[in-house]
Order: structure tokens, then C-alpha cells, then sequence
């Protein structure tokens, strides 16, 4: 078990949400400074912007690089905020460190690499400084936990990860989809890890933000980090998920923080009939799954293939078109009978090579 101590920051409320808010990227010394005052005028303490910027394809704007980290200086020293940026390599660390930077965040693209990670946390040991660490691109917890692991076994203990949401061919509403499931799970496993969530990342849209901000506190998250610039539009990275700092000031002041202390007494009732109808679906599935193997059997005796896709088909639109129609998601569904649908298919091929 990992003895994590808290983040916690001199002058900054040990309340829900911690937040972390600021441009993109550092474009001119003029922007950061504008947009630090501005969100130190709203009471933000802690000020974050990108240095270096990796992009997916060569060509964008890649971070003004050590240059900007002067100007993250003269936040400090002007306004008095924190100051945070990303780290992706060895002299990053080195880099940001030497002109006081507060807090680092390793990025999704290198939280991916646990070559990465570990070169990063060999240059971090021996230094208390906290460090925040993003998601894997892709929807891999043991991934995700294993740079954690790494880090905290350089030595640092005021750890804590961004849920920024996992890339997908399927876009559809959000620019990363939320998954919620993962870092719901990776809590369970690490419970006093602090959350902090990334509406930014996941929406991709400025409008998307209060919501997204709503439902990750809704979910017990400790904080959030938004991107914020003095002029959006005009941004060099990522302009459309930028918020002003009076915008993000609207947002944070229309969230609802909801007591995750609160008695769960008046709960009981209603969790003792969840753990009875969990035993009932438990029944329910032992039941379809022993009719399964029956099928199993019947197919072993006339040669008859495992798979049989028309009828899967067939079973996946109805239920998901009766799902819809009991006011649950399609997309839930579908989840669900993958699932039971593999199940069956392992029992049905254990039946036939029997």
C-alpha cells in the first residue's frame, strides 16, 4: 500500500476543488502574465501552462520551450500563485526545477512510456515536489498505475493523477471519452490518491466544461485543471477547450460540492435491495450460462461452428433497442452483452473440446 501524503499547499483551501487553471501553452510573456493576474483577481492559485508541447503531428506550435520559464518565475513573484507545467523528459525536470517550478504533470503520450516515466523519476529522486500524472492515451489502468508506481518509488510521495480521458476513433460528443469507469476503479484500488480531472482534454469544447467539471465532482474528484487564456480565440494551441478567466470563474461558482462525508444510514434500505437484485442477476446469468453450454453441446454433436453471428446480431439489436426503451444507454448495453456474449462463446469452446 502506497503512504501518499496530501497535496497540500500553503495558502491554498484543503477543499474540494483544487484548482489548477491557465493557458495551454506559454506563447509571449505578455499572455501569461495577463492571464496569471486575471486568475489570481479570481482567486486561483495555482497557475498552469504548457512549455513544452508535444504534438501529434509535426508542424503545430510546440511550446515556446526554457524560454517561458522566466515568465513562470515572474508569476510567482508578481501574484504569488503556484506554478505548475509538463515534464516529458529528463532535462524537462532539470529545467523546470531549476527556475521553481511547483508542481509537474507527466502527459498522456508519456505516461504511455514506461521508459519515459522512468527516466523521469530517476531524475526526480531526491526532490519533494509534487507530481500529477495524466492518463495513458489509451484505456490501460495497469498502465496508468505502474507510472505511478514508478514515480512514488523515485522517492515522491505527494503524488496525485489527471483523468484527461482516453483517445478514440469513435469521437462522437467528447474530444477524449470520459471512461469514467477507470478512474472510478483506479480509486478503488488507490483510495487516497488524490483525482483531479480535465475537462479541458476530455470535452474538447469550451462548452462542455461546466458540465464535465460538475459531473467529475459529482464523482468525488479533488480537483480540476482548466485550461484558461486572456483571449481564447486568438490562442496558439488548443483555442476551442479555453476558457477566460471571468468564464471559469462563472463555472467554478456554479458547481455544487456535495459532503462526501455525509451519513449513509438513510442509504441502507435502498443498498440492501441493489445487493438483492445483484444476487438475482448473479442467478440469472448461472442460468443462461448453463443453457449455453447445453447449446454447446448440441452444437458438438452436429458440427456445428461456435460463433454464430446472425443471431448474435440479431440478440444485440433487440436488447439494446428494449435497453434504450428502459431508459438505459445503447452504448451500455452493448458493453453488457459483449460480455456475456464472450462468456458464453469461452463456455460453448470449452464444451467442444471436451
Amino acid at each position: 500500500m502506497m503512504e501518499l501524503s496530501p497535496i497540500n499547499l500553503p495558502g491554498v483551501d484543503n477543499k474540494r476543488p483544487l484548482v489548477i487553471a491557465g493557458p495551454c501553452s506559454a506563447e509571449t510573456e505578455e499572455q501569461v502574465l495577463t492571464t496569471a493576474k486575471e486568475l489570481a483577481a479570481k482567486g486561483i492559485k495555482i497557475f498552469r501552462a504548457g512549455i513544452w508541447k508535444p504534438r501529434t503531428k509535426p508542424g503545430g506550435f510546440e511550446g515556446v520551450g526554457s524560454e517561458g520559464l522566466p515568465w513562470l518565475k515572474r508569476v510567482k513573484e508578481e501574484t504569488g500563485m503556484y506554478t505548475a507545467t509538463e515534464v516529458a523528459t529528463e532535462r524537462h525536470v532539470f529545467e523546470a526545477l531549476k527556475h521553481g517550478v511547483d508542481i509537474l504533470w507527466i502527459g498522456a503520450r508519456t505516461s504511455a512510456n514506461p521508459f519515459a516515466v522512468q527516466e523521469i523519476a530517476n531524475a526526480l529522486k531526491g526532490v519533494d515536489i509534487p507530481v500529477l500524472i495524466k492518463n495513458p492515451v489509451n484505456p490501460d489502468l495497469e498502465l496508468w498505475i505502474g507510472a505511478v508506481e514508478r514515480i512514488y518509488n523515485a522517492g515522491i510521495h505527494h503524488l496525485g493523477v489527471i483523468h484527461r480521458g482516453f483517445s478514440s476513433y469513435d469521437k462522437k460528443l467528447y474530444r477524449n471519452l470520459p471512461q469514467w469507469h477507470i478512474p472510478i476503479e483506479l480509486r478503488r484500488r488507490l483510495p487516497n490518491l488524490p483525482i483531479i480531472c480535465d475537462p479541458s482534454h476530455i470535452g474538447g469544447k469550451r462548452e462542455l466544461i461546466a458540465p464535465l467539471s460538475q459531473q467529475a465532482m459529482d464523482l468525488g474528484f479533488d480537483g480540476l485543471i482548466i485550461e484558461s487564456h486572456c483571449n481564447p480565440d486568438c490562442a496558439w494551441s488548443d483555442k476551442d477547450q479555453q476558457v477566460t478567466p471571468d468564464v471559469l470563474d462563472y463555472i467554478l461558482n456554479m458547481l455544487v460540492i456535495r459532503e462526501t462525508t455525509q451519513t449513509t444510514e438513510n442509504l441502507t434500505e435502498l443498498r440492501k435491495q441493489i445487493d438483492e437484485l445483484d444476487e438475482q442477476l448473479l442467478e440469472l446469468l448461472s442460468k443462461r450460462m448453463r443453457i449455453s453450454r447445453e447449446i454447446g453441446q448440441y452444437k458438438k454433436e452436429h458440427d456445428m461452428p461456435v460463433l454464430q453471428t446472425v443471431r448474435y446480431d440479431e440478440i444485440l439489436n433487440k436488447r439494446v433497442s428494449q435497453a434504450v426503451e428502459l431508459d438505459m444507454s445503447d452504448d451500455f448495453m452493448k458493453s453488457v452483452l459483449e460480455a456475456i456474449h464472450e462468456e458464453s462463446v469461452r463456455q460453448q469452446i470449452v464444451i467442444m473440446n471436451k
